[in-house]
């Protein structure tokens, strides 16, 4: 596989706090790739700097070998990668139809209508609710709202933060069993998930964050059985 996403000692500062120091990793085409760590760890921040909200002071990060380093957020959009933010961020007094048209605001091609109707096949839910307001939907229907209005821009790269926060586990299990299918139909995927063991169950790789350093690397299956990442992220003793 390709790399798609390279990134290469990546130092970012919020002030004068050195948030990550020298951080590393790449994302093939067509993987799910998970950051995993404790809060703190850097890795919102990390998503962040892809996305362009965060202008790191050293580093490198290439986007199909190209570099995206101080490119405005919109058009790295453009350019391929779309963050659904921690917290959901949907446009609480638009309709979910409204909502998912923000999503494709970068496009001026006839398929976007197309593209609605690919996301209401992924998302039932939202279909049944496609004129409500968005303010009045689940938290689950939300994040899937927010994961529709993603793709609405035709992703090359989906940067995912914490997509199960404050979800029922009923509907956790959903949202990764929507995730994987996001993937299968060739959306190459970037998960920050505390869910650890949710993340590697659907990831083939991961890193692990520590305070802004990276500091291990594998594939899921190993990561899961490893003793350190079991006591400090699965909750094993």
């Amino acid at each position: 596989m390709s790399a798609m996403l390279e990134v290469s000692g990546l130092h970012v500062y919020y002030g004068e706090i050195h948030a990550l120091k020298g951080v590393s990793f790449r994302v093939s085409e067509g993987e799910i790739v998970t950051l995993l760590g404790n809060n703190g760890a850097g890795k919102t921040t990390t998503l962040r700097t892809l996305s362009g909200l965060l202008a790191p002071r050293g580093g490198e990060v290439l986007l199909d070998g190209a570099s995206i380093l101080g490119i405005p957020s919109h058009r790295i959009v453009l350019r391929g990668i779309t963050q659904v933010p921690e917290g959901r961020r949907i446009f609480n007094r638009l309709t979910v139809i409204e909502n998912l048209d923000m999503g494709a605001y970068t496009r001026s091609d006839p398929d976007v209508a197309g593209d609605m109707e690919r996301v209401f096949t992924v998302f039932p839910r939202l279909k049944e609710r496609r004129a409500q307001v968005a303010g009045t939907l689940s938290g689950g229907e939300q994040q899937m709202l927010a994961i529709g209005r993603a793709l609405m821009s035709r992703p090359l790269l989906l940067l995912l933060d914490e997509p199960s926060m404050g979800l029922a586990p009923m509907l956790i299990q959903q949202i990764f069993t929507i995730i994987t299918e996001i993937n299968e139909q060739g959306t190459t995927i970037l998960l920050v998930e505390q869910n650890a063991l949710q993340a590697l169950n659907v990831a083939h790789r991961g890193y692990v964050l520590q305070t802004g350093h990276v500091v291990m690397t594998g594939p899921s299956a190993e990561l899961r059985e490893d003793e350190t990442v079991r006591k400090a992220y699965l909750g094993e003793i």
